[in-house]
């Protein structure tokens, strides 16, 4: 049984944000051999706990998701992810934790895998590369090799392969309000499928 039929009824009011402090890309690139990115790279390590909410769109030939998301990170294994629609209400609801996740559909149905993004695509036709995206989602490359940093060396795309598909991640803007400074805007493309971030706001510990 899939959990997809109340992402057609999403309208794009779904997808609107509050404001936050935006910085631009700036032209110039910087290179992953500085002190600088260094320094960088292991501050974003470090940052275990944190948590970001804002809007989601995911966009195919055949399928058009809009939502509002919510993302906890309690520790580099262990984080819960929250698709809601316009009235607030929890449609789907994924923990992941090691040797254990976990999603809730709107009907609160558990289901139960070692693989959330296998789970996530058989029951929404979604492909979300839910273990590269807790590390991109804060500016990280994670495993890829393949990426670029701007003139202020925060991370400006990555390119990675996995299974066969390349996935493409651009990043449109940071919020300079956190420290450190946080995407507040991400797009990732694989192939014709794109999936569009929009974070709201940042709570760091």
């Amino acid at each position: 049984m899939k959990i997809s039929s109340f992402f057609r009824l999403l309208p794009l009011s779904a997808v609107l944000m509050t404001a936050c402090t935006i910085t631009q890309p700036p032209t110039g690139t910087g290179s992953a051999n500085t002190p600088q990115w260094q320094a960088r790279e292991q501050q974003l390590q470090k940052l275990e706990h944190y948590q970001t909410r804002g809007s989601f769109a995911y966009l195919a030939d055949k399928k058009k998701v809009y939502a509002r998301f919510f993302w906890q990170q309690y520790s580099p294994d262990n984080y819960k992810l929250l698709l809601l629609n316009p009235l607030g209400t929890t449609e789907l609801e994924l923990f992941v934790k090691p040797n254990m996740i976990q999603l809730t559909d709107n009907e609160g149905k558990k289901y139960f895998s070692d693989d959330p993004d296998t789970l996530i695509h058989q029951l929404t036709d979604m492909d979300i590369p839910l273990d590269n995206l807790k590390n991109w989602i804060i500016g990280l490359p994670g495993n890829a090799k393949n990426f670029q940093l701007d003139a202020n060396y925060l991370l400006k795309s990555v390119s990675d392969r996995k299974n066969g598909d390349v996935w493409q991640v651009n990043y449109q803007g940071y919020d300079t309000s956190t420290i450190p400074a946080l995407p507040n805007r991400l797009e990732l493309t694989q192939g014709k499928n794109r999936i569009k971030l929009k974070m709201d706001n940042w709570t760091t510990q």
